[in-house]
């Protein structure tokens, strides 16, 4: 039951997550080294609780103090992992020298005689699941969290900022080369700058600030780019309907494995450029007309 409530907890998490993850390596902090779509090193040395993978590699070369879940992907352990190893669907490596203290769950495992495991070492179907269908299950809770948080944000935007949102539309009809350049750079830019601030001692706190805001930022642009594709393809009506419309198309094409992280990238890319290029022009202000000279009060001479 541990164990199960264990892996229940790493799916849990993706559901608390906002649909704005993308495929990035993740390196550890000293807690819980959790990525979503990506590779996980705990180089030697560094230690970290626990590390839970959805998408990707993992290679443990320092201590995991408690348990490492991959879900979909090759886990290559060459350090110490204090509990259970649990891998779904890929190859567990347990190299020379390795110690894991827990069980070892594993359809395909491959341990080396000077690997040392001191618990049991079985099969997924001990845990009475199969890798097939975790893997199907992780795919699906990866699907809601990020259709449900995309809706459910963007109706908020539309009822709080119903002008604002027309705004947007007008400047991607307009403005289509510098809202994907804007969006580039506010999706490359803001975490590059929140590093940057980190690596100094008075920038700490706004360099945090910055990184903890990534997710609501990068959950607001891909709502806005789902409400420009709904916008354009429904010019007039309600707003909701469009969006609902631009939303459903993006949700499906999620679900077609080549195209996914693609399609998100685009939605996120044009909603972050849009935003701004409309946020700009707010700032600058509607364009001044020129002053008419008055007319003449008198009579007009001959």
């Amino acid at each position: 039951m541990r164990r199960v409530l264990a892996v229940s907890l790493g799916v849990l998490l993706v559901l608390a997550i906002p649909g704005t993850a993308l495929a990035a390596s993740a390196e550890p902090s000293g807690d819980a080294l959790v990525v979503l779509s990506g590779k996980a090193y705990v180089p030697a040395g560094e230690t970290v609780e626990s590390v839970v993978v959805f998408d990707g590699p993992v290679r443990v070369e320092g201590t995991v103090t408690s348990t490492v879940v991959a879900f979909n992907g090759p886990v290559t352990i060459s350090g110490t992992v204090g509990d259970d190893v649990a891998v779904f669907n890929g190859t567990l490596y347990v190299r020379d020298g390795a110690r894991v203290t827990g069980d070892v769950y594993a359809d395909q495992r491959v341990i080396a005689d000077g690997a040392t495991v001191a618990g049991a070492v079985s099969s997924m179907s001990r845990l009475g699941l199969t890798s097939g269908w975790a893997s199907f299950a992780v795919g699906l809770a990866f699907w809601l969290a990020i259709a449900v948080s995309t809706l459910v944000l963007g109706l908020l935007l539309l009822w709080f900022a119903p002008r604002a949102a027309d705004a947007v539309v007008q400047a991607g009809k307009t403005a289509v080369g510098p809202s994907i350049g804007w969006g580039f750079a506010v999706l490359v830019g803001l975490p590059v700058l929140g590093v940057i601030a980190i690596a100094t001692l008075v920038g700490i706190p706004f360099g945090f600030g910055i990184l903890l805001a990534l997710a609501l930022i990068f959950a607001i642009g891909q709502a806005t780019g789902a409400w420009i594709l709904g916008r354009m393809i429904v010019k007039t009506g309600s707003r909701v309907g469009a969006f609902a419309l631009g939303w459903a198309i993006l949700s499906v094409a999620m679900l077609v494995p080549v195209i996914s992280g693609l399609v998100l990238l685009a939605a996120m890319v044009y909603g972050l450029g849009t935003l701004s290029v409309a946020a700009f022009r707010a700032r600058r202000g509607p364009a001044t007309a020129p002053a008419t000279p008055p007319m003449p009060s008198g009579p007009i001479p001959a």
